[in-house]
């Protein structure tokens, strides 16, 4: 059977099987797209998809929140220097783990994070300012009721960052790819309370918003033997499916010409009589 024939045979099957012409163009799609993307995946840099949460989530569920003053926050009663609450936080992390199991030691992390903090208020002074809050592991994507406290600290050294300090259960934070640490500052912060809202309030207290622009830094890639697995896969997959492509082209050529012989036949059968006669 000639390299025609077959294609003649093909073309006369997929105009009578419409279906299966159909499966056999979303076998063969898919198998190309796996050749596409085995072929990008070969020449770029891929985020690692086992790992769930990394900084850049956690910093951009912080970002969707507004901080705003509690009443009479900026009093003497209310507002304590950083370095007393870094102190603290510390004390409660080593108490933590000399008292509970492993899974509920505290973290507590200084941390110089992508953050721009602006303020509702024209009047507000965004210099040498720290807001302490506490949010749940839930609002932050984090786990479910462990409590997360956070304190933003802004310095008129660096506009486009803050250090954050953050205080919670060890197994709920992403400790791959941590940002670095705030460096030691003789400046005297004092830390204002502030509650997390999702709106702006409709009264005039004065709010915070942050914003968050994605650090390629921060997200945990995949290694290079990692990478070269996750292409050799794909490669296998596609080579597989142009395999099933190929029988299947195979099969309904074969099975359309048998068919046809099969026709040429029972014409030349009826046409006998005919010749007798």
């Amino acid at each position: 059977m000639t390299c025609g024939q077959r294609g003649s045979n093909l073309r006369e099957y997929v105009s009578r099987n419409p279906p299966g012409a159909t499966f056999f163009l979303c076998l063969l799609t898919l198998a190309l797209s796996f050749i596409v993307l085995s072929s990008y995946s070969n020449s770029h840099t891929l985020p690692n998809p086992d790992i769930a949460q990394d900084w850049n989530t956690l910093l951009s569920s912080l970002s969707q929140f507004y901080l705003c003053e509690k009443e009479n926050a900026s009093s003497p009663v209310h507002a304590f220097p950083i370095s007393l609450l870094r102190t603290m936080q510390e004390k409660d992390q080593k108490t933590s783990v000399n008292t509970t199991r492993p899974l509920s030691s505290v973290t507590v992390l200084h941390l110089r994070v992508p953050l721009t903090v602006t303020s509702s208020s024209p009047s507000a002074m965004l210099k040498d300012i720290g807001l302490s809050t506490t949010l749940t592991a839930r609002q932050l994507n984090l786990g479910d009721k462990d409590l997360v406290n956070l304190t933003f600290e802004i310095s008129s050294e660096d506009s486009k960052h803050i250090c954050l300090s953050i205080s919670a259960p060890t197994y709920i934070l992403p400790m791959t790819l941590l940002p670095p640490e705030c460096s030691t500052s003789e400046t005297n912060i004092s830390s204002v309370p502030v509650e997390v809202t999702n709106q702006l309030p409709a009264s005039s207290q004065t709010c915070y918003s942050l914003y968050f622009k994605n650090d390629p830094a921060l997200t945990v890639m995949l290694t290079l033997e990692e990478q070269s697995v996750a292409v050799r896969h794909l490669v296998e997959v596609s080579a597989c499916l142009l395999g099933i492509c190929l029988i299947l082209s195979l099969a309904a050529s074969l099975k359309n010409a048998a068919a046809y012989r099969d026709y040429l036949k029972g014409q030349d059968f009826q046409s006998e009589p005919l010749i007798e006669s």
